[in-house]
């Protein structure tokens, strides 16, 4: 953070100082009591505190409250600025805050990709730039301040992850970041629990295109077909398409598996670039051509982008590779599940397991709320679609996906399971040398999470 005095910060709130010093730096925010994890801490609540003892050892406390306390409640240590109403000296802070930085900031959203897309993103501008980053995807609405008060003197660009676990979620990241560059990388169907239908989702994403500068530039998925349902006609930026389309403003050709990862041409303002990135898969193509318009914008050629790419880590547990039990290979993609990456891991499966045994082991899709039966028929459509030479699902709301594969005419073998118990031995007896396993979950599923390593060699 860059640090503020208690007068500047008094000032700034239109707060009145009761107690402490003027001088004292502040170097750290917060509005939940267990965000105080630090001295100099300006720490914004309504709520009363009662255990002082609790927060004796991050002194200097700056207290910002619209409490009004006892003569005496308070130790003498705690600096108090009572202010009218907290909620609004809070924003008044975090706009203040932004306000002092006049940098690239780039928000992405979407259903998949966007963490990789991010690191993507922090990898190339982090050869020349000082950035600062979401983690990983650690993206929670309740860490955004801590996010942006990241961002300081020396930061020369910043790129925010803004999930959508209901609506109005994008809308609060643009409170705080105020992003010049936005990117969704597609649209499925997830977070249904709280978005209630697809439409809803599909506006929850979109609201990208409020938080945006009215100078920015909005990066989209051309062939996106839930994308294509956001209104972008109030936006009075500028629009960047990518994907595979002649009419894109970066478009991928030539598009090809290659050790370890994805090679392909891209074609942008009448030149063409080689590219590879690592990691497998179509979707990998789409989130590094968001990457590089995203920098481009930011001042980096393409390829100095494409030289940086190369040295890409790919995410964990993201379509890894391994060797595995009885020689086969095992497709470890136990990251995140919906129809979207489902889709993605399969083609990935059918790809690299040309002339292979295809097993797909695959657990159960979450946060759908009354949309569940639907979303995991949708699945089992795509795994009928698709096809695998053998399927494994693991949950009862997993067994609907191959329950409807079948019903649509599904002809290899099916195995269902409540728990991933009896998978293991079943997987040791069909797998050998010339067989590919897709393990296909979510963070949360720790049955599968274990299953995967056990199965690698």
């Amino acid at each position: 953070m860059k640090p503020l005095t208690v007068k500047k910060l008094t000032a700034i709130i239109a707060g009145k100082k009761e107690q402490g010093i003027d001088e004292v730096l502040i170097q750290y925010g917060a509005y939940r009591l267990k965000q105080v994890k630090n001295p100099n801490t300006a720490f914004f609540t309504s709520r009363r505190i009662i255990d002082w003892k609790s927060l004796e050892g991050f002194s200097p406390l700056i207290l910002v409250t619209d409490w009004t306390y006892r003569k005496n409640e308070i130790p003498k240590h705690v600096i108090i600025i009572k202010v009218a109403n907290v909620e609004d000296a809070y924003w008044k802070f975090v706009h203040f805050y932004r306000s002092q930085f006049n940098i690239p900031v780039i928000a992405i959203t979407g259903t998949s990709g966007k963490t990789t897309t991010k690191e993507m993103i922090k990898h190339i501008l982090s050869a020349e730039k000082n950035v600062t980053a979401t983690k990983l995807s650690s993206n929670s609405r309740t860490a955004n301040l801590q996010y942006l008060l990241n961002i300081e003197d020396e930061t020369e660009a910043a790129i925010f992850e803004t999930a959508v676990g209901a609506p109005g979620d994008v809308s609060s990241a643009g409170e705080y970041f105020k992003p010049t560059i936005g990117i969704i990388t597609n649209i499925g169907a997830h977070h249904l629990d709280y978005c209630k239908t697809l439409e809803g989702y599909i506006q929850a994403k979109g609201e990208m295109v409020d938080i945006l500068h009215p100078t920015g530039t909005l990066i989209l998925n051309a062939e996106d077909v839930n994308t294509r349902k956001i209104d972008v006609s109030k936006f009075s930026g500028r629009i960047i398409r990518v994907g595979k389309d002649a009419s894109c403003d970066f478009r991928a050709s030539q598009i090809r598996y290659y050790q370890h990862g994805m090679q392909f041409t891209i074609h942008h303002k009448k030149a063409n670039h080689e590219i590879f990135v690592p990691g497998f898969g179509e979707h990998q193509v789409y989130n590094a051509i968001a990457a590089i318009a995203a920098v481009y914008e930011v001042g980096v050629t393409i390829q100095e982008a494409a030289k940086q790419l190369q040295s890409f880590r790919q995410m964990s547990k993201q379509l890894q590779l391994f060797e595995g039990i009885n020689q086969s290979l095992i497709l470890d993609d136990t990251w995140s599940i919906t129809t979207t990456s489902l889709d993605a891991a399969l083609k990935v499966l059918n790809s690299l397991g040309d002339g292979k045994k295809r097993v797909a082991v695959i657990g159960t899709i979450t946060d759908l709320g009354s949309w569940g039966n639907k979303i995991h028929e949708q699945a089992g459509e795509l795994i009928h679609r698709m096809g695998v030479d053998v399927l494994i699902t693991i949950g009862e709301h997993a067994r609907i996906m191959a329950d409807h594969a079948v019903k649509l005419g599904f002809k290899a073998p099916v195995f269902t399971f409540k728990n991933s118990t009896l998978v293991y031995k079943l997987l040791q007896d069909i797998v050998d040398e010339n067989t590919i396993v897709l393990v296909k979950g979510d963070m949360y599923s720790k049955s599968l999470h274990e299953l995967a390593e056990n199965i690698k060699k």
